[in-house]
Parts: structure tokens; C-alpha cells; sequence
């Protein structure tokens, strides 16, 4: 990992996902997860604020950098239930099948490099009748927008730690195992229409996934 990727990248993401709209947006999402919860690219922990503590138990984040979670010590330490941290991309998840209540993503999807076999082992770990909750910027659905998000995106890869502007939520999370039980859909005030088209709501497993079981991993 370069210089830029472990001191300067972990800052500028901080910076760019805790903007006022982006976390307008999480308030919305977040304080719906009960019970064990897996947040599947934790970063800094701009999340763990709004969990509800009296609906979570326990709170376990997902992430590859090590240096994004070292930022988010303080906004653990002050939380009153427990959060622990795995260092792997979202693809590798070493949980046992069906361990979890709640899965949290949210923008997270957009710089997985294989996101359906992340959302895959998403579904793995969620127990029946649990709920996947997600929020994502994406493809607009605006022609013009949707140009340009093309045209931008392999510059954006690069400089922001490979996210992705124009990825079509739904269809990634039908691939991944679940099906859209609520789903919200807008542009972000403020922010630029090429990153800031929004993606949220929840899912739950389908009925292929939720019969598909998997090879069990334990932490």
C-alpha cells in the first residue's frame, strides 16, 4: 500500500462521505439495524453514530484499511455496545452461515471490485428473515447523467480508492441473492449529479439464497 493510499486516501474518503447530504442520508438507514449487525466497509466509522443502541447488540465492521479504522476509534470508544473490526475486502467475509441480523452497506458497493460475490457472502452470513440495509450512489437514470458518468469514471477509479459512479444498485443486489423490499431513489442536494444519484432502502434474502447455504467460516 502507497503513501497516498494509507495517509491521504482514508482522509479525503472522511472527508467526502461525512458532507451533509451523505449523512442525511445514513441517519435515514442506519438507526434501522437490530441485533448483530455486519457493516460491510466500515471506513472511519461515519456510521456508528446512528445506531440506535437500545436495537443493536453488536456491531461488526468490515473494511481493507486498517489506517480508515484507526480513525474511527473515538467514535467507537463512546458507543454503549460492542464493535469490532475485521482488515478484509468485502468479498472475504469469516463469519459462520447465518450469524448475523442485520447487514449494513452503504457507500461501500460502489468500490467493492467484485460486488456480487461480495453481496453473495452477504447473503451467506444473514439469517433468515433478517434484512440487508443499504444506501448507494449509482447510475443516474438521466441519459446526459449517465454519459457522463462513463466518461468520468476511469479517472475517478483511480483518484478515489476505485469507487465506482456508475453501477446499477438493484440489479447488483438481485445478482448478490436478495430482493428489494423498500427502495428510495434521488439525487443528493449539493452535490454533483455524476456522483450524487442515491440508492436506498432494504432487501431480504431470495428464495434461492436463502436455500443455498455455503460453506461455513468462523471468525
Amino acid at each position: 500500500m502507497g503513501f497516498y493510499d494509507k495517509h491521504i486516501l482514508p482522509r479525503f474518503i472522511n472527508c467526502a462521505c461525512s458532507a451533509g447530504p451523505i449523512m442525511k442520508q445514513r441517519e435515514k438507514v442506519v438507526p434501522l439495524a437490530t441485533g448483530t449487525v455486519l457493516e460491510i466497509g466500515i471506513g472511519t466509522g461515519l456510521n456508528l453514530p446512528y445506531y440506535d443502541a437500545s436495537r443493536v447488540q453488536r456491531v461488526i465492521g468490515l473494511d481493507p484499511s486498517e489506517a480508515s479504522w484507526a480513525l474511527a476509534g473515538e467514535r467507537a470508544a463512546r458507543l454503549d455496545f460492542a464493535v469490532e473490526f475485521i482488515a478484509l475486502p468485502g468479498e472475504e467475509i469469516p463469519l459462520a452461515d447465518a450469524s448475523v441480523d442485520t447487514v449494513l452497506v452503504t457507500f461501500a458497493l460502489c468500490t467493492i471490485p467484485d460486488p456480487v460475490t461480495a453481496l453473495l457472502g452477504m447473503a451467506r452470513v444473514l439469517r433468515p428473515g433478517g434484512s440487508l440495509l443499504f444506501c448507494e450512489h449509482g447510475a443516474a437514470p438521466d441519459a446526459n447523467v449517465r454519459k457522463w458518468q462513463d466518461r468520468i469514471n476511469p479517472l475517478w477509479r483511480r483518484i478515489a480508492g476505485g469507487c465506482n459512479l456508475n453501477r446499477g444498485i438493484p440489479r447488483l443486489l438481485e445478482r448478490g441473492g436478495f430482493s428489494i423490499t423498500d427502495l428510495h431513489t434521488c439525487y443528493l442536494p449539493s452535490t454533483p449529479k455524476f456522483a450524487g444519484y442515491n440508492y436506498w432502502g432494504s432487501a431480504r434474502l431470495t428464495q434461492e439464497a436463502h436455500g443455498s447455504g455455503g460453506t461455513s467460516r468462523t471468525m
